[in-house]
């Protein structure tokens, strides 16, 4: 709803990951790009900094303050990688499957995590402690087998060392 030039709460907006001091802050977001050409994705990519990701409801509530389509929103938050429309983990295991680290047993690495935490690539702990995401190269072959926590590199992984790396992340 827009009050004297400003998006304000709505009222019957709820949802179970967004608390009151996140709408404040996604209404702000709507506010200031609200009459700004271009900026849903800005405004997408501040409210998952927000939220942790984009749920629909949210991706609805976002159309209906900057005046756009849900199914526009929907569109870019879909398309781009950067986006995700599922509640991801505090933290984010990134296991390389480039071929170094193939090779090096990085898939001995990736099941012994899915075993261990009951999760499988592209899942979330349903603790969301973890996330589990493949990607075909990190850059760092000299290090294969290589794993990334959050922005921490893991090179020289193995199925024994592996559980001790994620222990340290709470």
């Amino acid at each position: 709803m827009l009050i004297s030039g400003r998006f304000n709460m709505d009222e019957d907006f709820q949802h179970q990951d967004i608390t009151e001091d996140m709408l404040t802050k996604i209404n702000e977001i709507i506010s200031s790009n609200r009459n700004k050409s271009g900026s849903s994705i800005t405004v997408l990519r501040e409210c998952q900094n927000i939220v942790g990701y984009l749920p629909v409801e949210l991706i609805d509530y976002v159309s209906k303050g900057l005046n756009i389509s849900s199914s526009e929103l929907f569109g870019i938050a879909s398309f781009y990688s950067l986006f995700s429309m599922v509640p991801k983990g505090k933290n984010i295991i990134r296991v390389c499957l480039g071929t170094a680290c193939y090779v090096k047993g990085i898939k001995e690495v990736l099941e012994r995590i899915g075993n261990q935490y009951k999760i499988k690539e592209k899942g979330t702990t349903p603790d969301r402690r973890f996330s589990l995401e493949t990607v075909r190269c990190l850059g760092a072959c000299g290090l294969a087998p290589v794993m990334v926590v959050n922005q921490d590199i893991y090179g020289a992984m193995s199925s024994d060392r592996v559980l001790d790396v994620l222990d340290r992340y709470k």
